[in-house]
């Protein structure tokens, strides 16, 4: 599995302060860069939005953060993620607030739990993550602080 570094470089898919009404606009924007380079299907961010309607926002993951993904078979080509940030919180049914998406996008769900899962949470377990990000102004703002996390730590 590539990096989440790398991943967003390859991938191009560092948004930043982008804006959105609803939480169903902000997943198909944190999910359109990687739906233009190839690396996941339309058809991937519709069961984002389906599960979510189904199950909740079961991928809001800590205040300010939600981690959209959905199953490897509903139309993942590569492993991936973007990272996007919004103006403003954007609310979930449940009354949370997200301000910074990362989606993820995994092939299998071994490489989503022992791989993908750990990388996030070296950057995101950074004090004051999301104030950091959502005051960086550049994308090369953003892979300096994802630079500052150890995935070991958190990798089997």
């Amino acid at each position: 599995m590539v990096s989440f570094k790398e991943s967003l470089i390859k991938e191009q898919s560092i948004l930043l302060n982008q804006e959105a009404s609803t939480w169903e606009e902000a997943v198909r924007i944190a999910a359109n860069p990687l739906v233009n380079s190839g690396a996941i299907q339309e058809r991937y961010v519709d069961a984002i939005i389906e599960s979510t309607k189904r199950y909740g926002p079961y991928y809001v993951l800590m205040e300010g953060m939600a981690m959209p993904h959905a199953r490897p078979e509903d139309g993942v080509y590569r492993n991936a993620f973007s990272l996007v940030t919004f103006k403003e919180g954007v609310p979930f049914s449940d009354g949370k607030l997200a301000s910074v998406f990362v989606v993820l996008a995994a092939t299998s769900s071994e490489i989503h739990t022992s791989i993908a899962i750990p990388q996030i949470v070296a950057v995101f377990d950074t004090p004051d993550i999301i104030a950091k990000l959502m005051n960086v102004t550049c994308e090369q703002g953003v892979l300096e602080i994802i630079n500052q996390s150890d995935p070991s730590v958190y990798l089997n």
